[in-house]
């Protein structure tokens, strides 16, 4: 078959899902990953025919596809801030708005390293906690980019913690001259526990805030992603939020600041939980002028 003639056809089934723009975004997305080729590749080569042997894993792939299944859960990995992060259905998948709440943190972190190296204080590490750290791509994100990085990862799954674990970055470590982030299973709910982790200058969080009465208006492709890193109940969406500040109270050094991706429907009240709890915060809007995040500090 050619491979024109294969995406071609992929488009046309995916249709009823996608619009005609994302379906061929999300076919040459399964070529590349099963069979090595461009975007490009059935353009400059017309006549490129897909082998005999790949046919049936291509097959696979836009049977599951066209369940409603998201491509990065069929190739096994999504983008995510220049890297490549393993996922499965055990977490989520990482999301380009999250992105910016990395560039902002970075920003924050290299400031604090820069700061402590102009004071004689280059031992000291930038500590980072990531609470429900899912596939742990921001704390990847962070512990790769942020000098002199100590990066923490928090999750109740152990499905999830054994996903961002098992996130294969050795090289760009060893390039950036940069340590693993750890994971640790705990409930970031159960503010009662002694984490014993001691403090940390950066929190960051992307935690489930979407209420259960939005499900009607959510594609139908989000039904595969983990429920328990989505949603919230619709008569405390703000449960992890408060957790969240506790979390902060107890943990951030007084210098420290916070940042939390949020529902765009609850900024004011994800400010007010932060601030009840003895932060200053305030909201930070994404490029579509939508609430996106809180940032705080003591």
């Amino acid at each position: 078959m050619l491979l024109a003639d294969f995406i071609n056809g992929s488009i046309s089934r995916l249709a009823p899902l996608y619009p005609v723009k994302e379906a061929r975004s999300i076919v040459l997305m399964l070529c590349a990953h099963f069979i090595g080729t461009k975007s490009y590749t059935h353009i400059v080569e017309p006549e490129y025919g897909i082998p005999e042997s790949k046919l049936p894993v291509l097959e696979e792939g836009l049977e599951r596809l066209s369940a409603g299944e998201p491509v990065q859960y069929v190739i096994g990995e999504a983008e995510f801030y220049d890297h490549k992060f393993r996922v499965t259905p055990d977490v989520l998948i990482p999301r380009p708005e999250t992105e910016l709440l990395c560039r902002e943190a970075i920003g924050i972190g290299s400031r604090i390293y820069r700061m402590r190296q102009a004071y004689g204080k280059k031992a000291w590490p930038v500590r980072i906690l990531d609470l429900c750290t899912g596939s742990g791509c921001i704390a990847w994100t962070l512990a790769l980019s942020v000098p002199s990085a100590e990066v923490i990862g928090v999750d109740l799954s152990e499905p999830a913690l054994e996903i961002a674990k098992s996130q294969a970055f050795a090289e760009e470590l060893k390039a950036a001259g940069a340590s693993a982030p750890e994971f640790v299973q705990a409930d970031v709910l159960d503010t009662e526990r002694d984490f014993g982790r001691g403090e940390f200058d950066l929190i960051l969080s992307n935690p489930p805030y979407i209420m259960d009465k939005e499900k009607p208006d959510l594609r139908r492709n989000l039904g595969f992603e983990p429920e328990s890193a989505l949603f919230v109940p619709d008569d405390d969406p703000l449960v992890f939020y408060r957790a969240i500040a506790q979390w902060s109270r107890r943990y951030l050094t007084p210098e420290g600041s916070g940042l939390t991706e949020i529902n765009e429907l609850l900024g004011p009240e994800t400010v007010a939980c932060f601030k009840e709890a003895g932060f200053s915060a305030e909201i930070i809007k994404d490029f579509y002028n939508k609430n996106r995040f809180v940032l705080y500090h003591r």
